[in-house]
């Protein structure tokens, strides 16, 4: 049975960069539905090359002036990072030819992919980022309209309506599941196996060959690690002291993640309102689900009973609000804040004017400490009272002091 395609928020920046573009960088994790959305909207219109496959790929590196003979444009070229010596010459051939639309380049390791771009097709290429499903794109039935934009988006969720919320999904097994498309559209898919597969072959393809191979065990130690602290700030020297690597090492291992989407580090707002600040940066997994397959969770229940709970839903929450930036163009908008006595503001928004504060609860039951720091915080900065707090709670709506609480699969 054909899996029914889910519609991505990508899609309205993708057709822009389409119209207005030479060429289009598709980045993203392995997996997370690049061919799919490519093949879907230029399906009829570009050829398709996957450059994974060793006799394209050879043909491409031994010959890419025949190999471009061959597959001649409007063209999707799958993997780039596999072939980069072909980008010279499709620079070229853009110099020949610049009208939009032609070239589109999908590539799974972000920062290889982008020196190269940047050095051969600089100022003609538009840079997109797909992730994994976020909350809404794992439902085939949106629960209201897709936003058209980054300040709508934001608007929506603040103007919720008090109502009792729709019958909110399972949450342990949402956060079980994550959001990768092939584990969200094949409801019977072995977890355990679809994602030790998903690491096999992203240590197979992307990190072996960027670290020594005797270190390869140790970075998968790492990825555990890393996984078990989720939601936390980052921590280098503890990290470094736990594996036994030095800063150095760890720090080229966490750029290799960064590369690839599969973590992000969220970093702390700069204005310290008067107070001493934390400044180091949070570090997060783009998707619930491999961290959950990391830390060795298995059922629902697990999930939900065990301490990783509240870490793995305020994980679920802020890569949304990643994963959704990257979708409007908007990225670098996200903070979070923190005294060095103890007052912290989960996530700050930048929505293009004043910040807004979101508080993340995994109770489903809320009171007014749940936002007290809000209001603490706006109170400091002296910012317009708005806050949002996203939550397991199906009261929604506003929640008093123009704070607005939002369930989790509302978002």
């Amino acid at each position: 049975m054909v899996s029914m395609y889910r519609p991505r928020l990508l899609e309205p920046q993708v057709k822009k960069a389409l119209r207005h573009f030479s060429a289009l960088v598709l980045t993203g994790p392995r997996q997370s539905g690049k061919t799919t959305l490519l093949t879907r909207l230029l399906g009829k219109t570009h050829r398709y090359v996957l450059l994974d496959d060793l006799d394209k790929s050879t043909l491409a590196a031994e010959d890419p002036m025949g190999f471009l003979e061959r597959f001649p444009p409007p063209l999707i070229l799958d993997e780039i990072q596999n072939v980069p010596s072909l980008l010279p010459v499709i620079k070229a051939r853009i110099a020949e030819d610049p009208r939009p639309g032609r070239w589109v380049i999908t590539g799974s390791q972000k920062f290889t992919v982008m020196k190269n771009v940047s050095e051969s097709l600089a100022g003609r290429t538009a840079v997109l980022n797909l992730h994994p499903f976020a909350i809404s794109e794992s439902f085939l039935k949106t629960r209201r309209p897709p936003p058209a934009n980054w300040i709508g988006y934001i608007r929506s969720l603040l103007s919720t309506p008090p109502q009792t919320g729709p019958s909110s999904p399972n949450l342990g097994s949402f956060l079980l599941r994550g959001g990768y498309p092939g584990v969200v559209a094949k409801k019977n898919v072995p977890l355990d196996l679809w994602y030790s597969s998903y690491v096999q072959t992203y240590i197979d393809r992307d990190v072996r060959g960027n670290i020594r191979e005797e270190n390869l065990l140790e970075f998968q130690r790492f990825l555990k690690l890393l996984a078990a602290r989720t939601g936390q700030e980052l921590n280098q020297a503890s990290i470094s002291r736990d594996l036994g690597i030095t800063i150095p090492t760890l720090r080229s291992w966490l750029s290799l993640l960064e590369a690839s989407s599969l973590i992000f580090l969220l970093p702390p707002h700069h204005n310290n309102f008067g107070k001493r600040i934390i400044k180091s940066p949070k570090v997060y997994f783009m998707d619930t689900g491999l961290v959950c397959y990391l830390v060795g969770l298995q059922t629902p229940a697990h999930v939900l009973g065990s301490p990783m709970a509240g870490p793995l839903f305020e994980t679920l929450i802020v890569s949304n609000f990643k994963k959704m930036a990257d979708d409007f163009g908007l990225r670098d908008r996200l903070y979070f804040w923190r005294s060095i006595d103890g007052l912290e503001v989960d996530l700050l928004i930048d929505p293009g004017g004043p910040l807004l504060p979101i508080e993340i609860k995994l109770s489903s039951t809320l009171v007014p400490r749940h936002w007290q720091n809000i209001v603490t915080w706006r109170d400091l900065s002296k910012s317009p009272k708005a806050g949002l707090v996203v939550s397991g709670s199906p009261q929604v709506g506003p929640v008093g002091q123009g704070i607005t609480n939002v369930q989790w699969s509302l978002l």
